[in-house]
Parts: C-alpha cells; sequence; structure tokens
C-alpha cells in the first residue's frame, strides 16, 4: 500500500527528497558563511571576556593608589570592648592612648507602680520638660494604652512611653527622656505631675537646688596678683599665681545625693613667663642748706652706698591643672578632678559625698598656681540631680547623667556616650565603667590593604591565564589551573589557541610580566622595591626543580611573608604600588600605576577590545548580509526545481494517460473483429 500513488497528494518520484538532496549541495557555500558567523560570534565572546578580565584588574590596580585607597584606611582596637570602642576614619592619625571610663551617660526613665491594666486617664494638659525643651500634651481622655500611643506620637523624638506588664492583670508605665546627659533632665508639669504623683511613679519633696553667687563681697582674695583678680557679670576671673575662695556653708550626709556643677573658663597667656619688674629706687636724701647770720652751708649730696642690684630669677613657667578644691570645718581640703583648657565655659560635675563623706564644706577654693594662665569660674550650683520640680522618683530605672572618662588622665565629660569632637577622627563609643585603663590603638587597616593587594593578584593571575589559554595550544596551561571546575576547565579548552597568532596579545602579556617584576623607587628602596620583597613573584614557594607553570607569568603569595611586611613596611607598601615622584601630588610610578596605564588602551570606548569587537561585528554583518543574498538565491533555486520536477510530473501524467488511453483503444478495436 506503501507504494500507491494518489495524483495531487503524493509524488511518484519522491520530489520532495530529491529537490532537498539538491538543495543541501547548493546550501554548502550558505553553511560555511554561517559557520564563519558562529566562529566570529564565539571569537567576539572570548575578547569581550578578555575585556572583563581586564576591566577588573584595571578596577584592582586603581584601588591601591585611588583616593579611597586602602592604605589610608584606619582601624581602631580596644584592649576591651566592653568598656570603649572607637570607629576610627581616614582622617585619623596611627596612635595609642589609654582611657578609664568613671561614668557612662544616661537618659531619665522613670517607672510607675503596677497599675490595672483597665485604669483610665483623665482628660487634661500633660507637659513634659526634657532639658529646655517642653513637651505640652492635650489629652482627651481614654485609656493606659491610648496614654502612651499619644505621648510616643508628639514626643517629638524627645521623650518615649511604653507599658510593662509587671504582674498578670496589671501594666506599669515607663516613661523616658530620648536624650542622655545631665542637661536633659526629664520633668513633669501641670496634669503630668499630679498623675505622676497618683501613680507612684514620683513624690513631692522640697526642691534642693541651691545657687551660689559670685560677687566681690562673696569673693576672698590672695595671691601674688590678688589686684588682678576680679568678678564681672558673675564670673570669677583668678589671674596667675592668685587664688580665691566662696563660701559654702553646707552639711553633705555620708548618703547624700547632693551634686555640685560648675563652669570653668581657662585663658594661656601668650608670653612664656611673667615680667620682672625693675630693681627698687634708693632713698631720697635732699641735699638743701643752711643759712644763720648771713652765712649760707650748703649740704654735701648723699654718699650712702646702695649694694648692687640683682633681678630676681625669671619664674620658672608652672603647668598646675589642679585648681579646685574643697575646705572643710575640720581645717582639712579635697582637690577636686583637674580641669582641663578650654576657651568656653565647660560644665563640671562632683558628687559631694563622695568627695565630703558627711564633713561639712566650708568654702570653695581657686587655687591658680599657673604663671601663664588665667581661670574663670562660673554658675556654681548644688542640687540633687534626681529632683526636679519638686518632684523626685520613687522607681527610677536609670538617672540622667554624663559619660565621664579619663584620657591619659584628663578628665572629659560629654552628655552622649558616641564622643567624636575628642580626637581628630574618631568617634568614641563609651559601653561601660573599668577600673583600670584600657587600651584604644588607632592603626592602619592591614585587613583592608591585605585583601586589596590579593584581590590584585588574583585578578592578574585570572587575566594571564586567559591570555595564556587564547594564545597556547599547550593542554598544559589548562592543566596547571588547578582552581578551575570540571565546567570551567571544559570551557577553556574548548578555547584552547584561538588567538594562538594574536601579536596584540603575546605583546600584553609580556609587558604585564615586565611591570609586576620591575623594581620602583619606595622611601625604602634598599630594602623594598621589588614584589618579591613582600612575598609576592612567581616563585613565592621557593620549591625545587622545573616547573614550567613559572614562566607564564602567574604570581604566588606567600603570606607569611606580605603579613610580616605589612606589620612593618606599610608607608613603603603604599609606594611600591604607586607613589609621586614629582611632587604633584599624583602617582607616577608603581605597580599598580604601572598595570593600569598598561590597560587603559584596552578598556573603555575607542579602545583596543572595542576594536576588536567592533572588526568582528562588522564582518559578522558582512557574513549575514551575504546569507541574506544566499538566501534568496536558494530560494528562488528550490522554487525552480519545484516547478520543474512539478512540470515534469505532469508530463509523465499525461504520458500515462495517453498510453492507457491507447490501450484501451486497441482493446476495443481486438473486440470488434
Amino acid at each position: 500500500m506503501s507504494d500507491i500513488y494518489i495524483p495531487g497528494i503524493r509524488s511518484r518520484f519522491n520530489t520532495d527528497q530529491i529537490v532537498e538532496d539538491l538543495m543541501s549541495i547548493e546550501r554548502i557555500p550558505r553553511n560555511r558563511v554561517q559557520t564563519n558567523i558562529d566562529t566570529l560570534q564565539i571569537q567576539k565572546s572570548y575578547w569581550q571576556e578578555v575585556g572583563r578580565r581586564i576591566n577588573t584588574l584595571a578596577e584592582s590596580s586603581r584601588q591601591l593608589y585611588s583616593f579611597q585607597n586602602p592604605f589610608n584606611e584606619r582601624i581602631a582596637r580596644s584592649s576591651d570592648d566592653a568598656a570603649i570602642t572607637a570607629i576610627a576614619t581616614r582622617e585619623a592619625s596611627e596612635q595609642s592612648m589609654r582611657f578609664t571610663v568613671k561614668q557612662t551617660a544616661a537618659a531619665d526613665r522613670f517607672l510607675s507602680q503596677p497599675l490595672d491594666e483597665r485604669m483610665r486617664i483623665e482628660a487634661g494638659t500633660y507637659k513634659f520638660t526634657v532639658g529646655t525643651d517642653e513637651i505640652s500634651i492635650d489629652f482627651r481622655g481614654g485609656t493606659l494604652r491610648d496614654f502612651v500611643d499619644i505621648i510616643n506620637r508628639r514626643g517629638r523624638d524627645k521623650i518615649a512611653a511604653s507599658l510593662i506588664a509587671v504582674q498578670t492583670g496589671t501594666r506599669s508605665l515607663l516613661i523616658e527622656a530620648k536624650e542622655t546627659g545631665s542637661a536633659n533632665r526629664l520633668g513633669f508639669s501641670a496634669d503630668m505631675a499630679d498623675l505622676a504623683v497618683t501613680i507612684g511613679m514620683m513624690e513631692r519633696t522640697n526642691d534642693t537646688q541651691r545657687s551660689i553667687t559670685i560677687s566681690d563681697n562673696t569673693v576672698n582674695k590672695s595671691g601674688q596678683n590678688a589686684q588682678s583678680t576680679k568678678v564681672n557679670d558673675g564670673v570669677l576671673q583668678v589671674s596667675p599665681l592668685s587664688a580665691a575662695s566662696l563660701p559654702l556653708n553646707m552639711s553633705i550626709e555620708a548618703n547624700s545625693k547632693l551634686v555640685l556643677r560648675l563652669e570653668t573658663q581657662t585663658r594661656v597667656e601668650t608670653n612664656d613667663a611673667l615680667t620682672v619688674q625693675g630693681p627698687p629706687p634708693g632713698p631720697d636724701v635732699p641735699a638743701g642748706s643752711v643759712t644763720y647770720g648771713g652765712i649760707t652751708i650748703e649740704n654735701n649730696p648723699s654718699t650712702a652706698p646702695m649694694p648692687e642690684w640683682q633681678p630676681p630669677p625669671v619664674p620658672v613657667r608652672r603647668d598646675d591643672m589642679s585648681v579646685l578644691s574643697l575646705v572643710f570645718s575640720d581645717g582639712t581640703s579635697a582637690k577636686l578632678p583637674a580641669i582641663t583648657d578650654s576657651g568656653a565655659f565647660t560644665s563640671r560635675q562632683y558628687n559631694l559625698a563622695e568627695i565630703a563623706g558627711g564633713k561639712t564644706i566650708v568654702s570653695i577654693n581657686i587655687e591658680n598656681a599657673n604663671t601663664h594662665r588665667e581661670v574663670s569660674v562660673g554658675k556654681i550650683e548644688v542640687f540633687d540631680p534626681a529632683t526636679s520640680g519638686g518632684l523626685r522618683p520613687l522607681n527610677a530605672v536609670s538617672s540622667s547623667r554624663d559619660a565621664i572618662i579619663l584620657m591619659e588622665g584628663i578628665e572629659i565629660t560629654r552628655p552622649t556616650n558616641n564622643i567624636n569632637d575628642l580626637i581628630p577622627g574618631v568617634t568614641l563609643n563609651v559601653r561601660g565603667t573599668t577600673d583600670r585603663p584600657v587600651e584604644l590603638n588607632i592603626r592602619a587597616d592591614l585587613e583592608s590593604v591585605k585583601d586589596a593587594i590579593i584581590s590584585f593578584v588574583g585578578n592578574y593571575n585570572r587575566l594571564m591565564a586567559e591570555i595564556n589559554v587564547l594564545t597556547r595550544r599547550d593542554t598544559r596551561v589548562i592543566d596547571e589551573l588547578t582552581y578551575l571546575t570540571a565546567d570551567e576547565a571544559s570551557a577553556m579548552r574548548e578555547r584552547l589557541g584561538t588567538f594562538s597568532g594574536d601579536s596584540t596579545l603575546n605583546s600584553f602579556r609580556n609587558n604585564l610580566q615586565r611591570a609586576v617584576t620591575a623594581p620602583y623607587p619606595t622611601s625604602l628602596e634598599r630594602e623594598l622595591s621589588l614584589l618579591a620583597q613582600i612575598g609576592i613573584s612567581s616563585n613565592a614557594e621557593r620549591s625545587s626543580g622545573y616547573d614550567p607553570s613559572r614562566l607564564r607569568g602567574y604570581l604566588q603569595i606567600d603570606e607569611k611573608a606580605l603579613d610580616a611586611a605589612l606589620e612593618s613596611k606599610i608607608p613603603a607598601i603604599k609606594e611600591l604600588f604607586a607613589n609621586d615622584t614629582t611632587g604633584d601630588l599624583l602617582a607616577d610610578t608603581g605597580v599598580a600605576f604601572n598595570v593600569n596605564t598598561l590597560l587603559s588602551p584596552f578598556t573603555g570606548t575607542g579602545g583596543i577590545i572595542t576594536l576588536k569587537t567592533n572588526t568582528i561585528d562588522s564582518r559578522i554583518n558582512q557574513d549575514e548580509r551575504r546569507i541574506a543574498t544566499l538566501d534568496r538565491q536558494l530560494a528562488a533555486k528550490e522554487q525552480e526545481l519545484r516547478i520543474q520536477f512539478a512540470r515534469m510530473e505532469s508530463a509523465y501524467a499525461r504520458m500515462e494517460q495517453m498510453s492507457n488511453s491507447l490501450d484501451n483503444f486497441s482493446q476495443q478495436n481486438r473486440g470488434g473483429r
């Protein structure tokens, strides 16, 4: 049945197959062009891969000498992270400091007694103060949750509230200030003061705040330059080598929470010593005369011998910042912690119970033993930090206070635990108190430098491997790359030797090898001028025997040698990768600089890679136009063959029909006889 011929449905001579066979021969030139296009597309992808490798290496090289180079990065290391940490920027200098944290900064946080969770807060005006800022909230009445929500919405980032489930069925109201520091005390007034007392958060008490008046009537002056000590607008200005005292007359209980707060300012004189006065004048004996009886007798000038004047020795310059002390009724005294130089008034705070120990304080003394420094004291007050506006917290979770640290023995006070104005380029984070000094080291970020160098070497090796594979036909080039996965190795074998005759890549590879092995000037030129001297070379492991892979331009890293060099020669290593030898603040030599210079012609618009791929694109476009022409010719040829075979089959069908007609005619004639 398969050989049955049905006119119009099936070709008697299998025309389709014959035409396809003939056209397959006709398509050979077209297929050759298509194969060439496929080859060009592959070559283009190889050039693009080389371009990506070059761009990656260029980025790694620029990173080693650009403005953001890792050699300028700084890192802070603390010997006790639980006490103090720091964040260093590029502006920080390498240094080492010792800190002691006496007190961390905190904010007021007050907790109420357990309250019925169904309790309602009456409508009213509830006022809060944080330092000098006041927040007034008009509440229309509602539940505890409603009250907490409106405080958080309208607290202006100054206050916050929350509910704590201390016991089942109850909630305790916690109100806290959002800013730390002794100056940012949390206070209540209006309806909030009454509510705080009602819910057991606060109790009413007498306000213990007391200001010390500074005036000419209250100041007792003494010392060499007492006449220069003066009071000006409530500020006591104590001259060098002078002293002054202010009466206090306060009895301090051993468990007292009273705090002494005052402000200090210093002015340092520009001259190095005090002016020495001239010699004292001698006795003044008048010559005169006397007349008696018409006789005048003239007095001779005084002949009292005067000793030769010897000027007193120039006072030795003296710096003494321990100028404040408290004097007690039993005749003893106690020095307050040393102050620091400050052109503006700086607030200082002292716990009186720790200093007085239950004694009565008679006066505050300012003893300025400096020879060239004027000390000013102003705004002196004694207060209970827990009391504000006649209210004392009953359940203070924490109280507002400043951070107090000692830096190299100098006491520093700040209202926050994040201190960024003490050391240029460094932000200190105060975390907890400590009894012993904490070492804080600001040094170069060696890990970032090491990572950048390793990245540079790694990207250099990947580019060199890509070039070696494309320009060589030896499979050992791939076998040496032990870090490749099976798929990567297979892909490498497909492009092995693709550009073996390309002079551009061969010359580029040789120039790269010279760039990383050449010597470069540094400040330690005798000790460091080659990458090999910091553990980076083509023979870093120094194994014995012949290894052809060492001749292919790859670099190896001796990590121990690199770590040792980074520890002791970081400035010279920076110069080894990029150095300014002309003084114009622009790098002009170095490994990274020269490598990037070699890469520049290949990268960017109009570079060698772009020219290579554009040339391939042009050839592909030509071949695609040729294919389009061949496709038109092949379509016409196929159409012509199909027409010819259709005519042949039509002619054959007519001949067969005529033959059948003749056979029928013959049979009819034989039947008629």
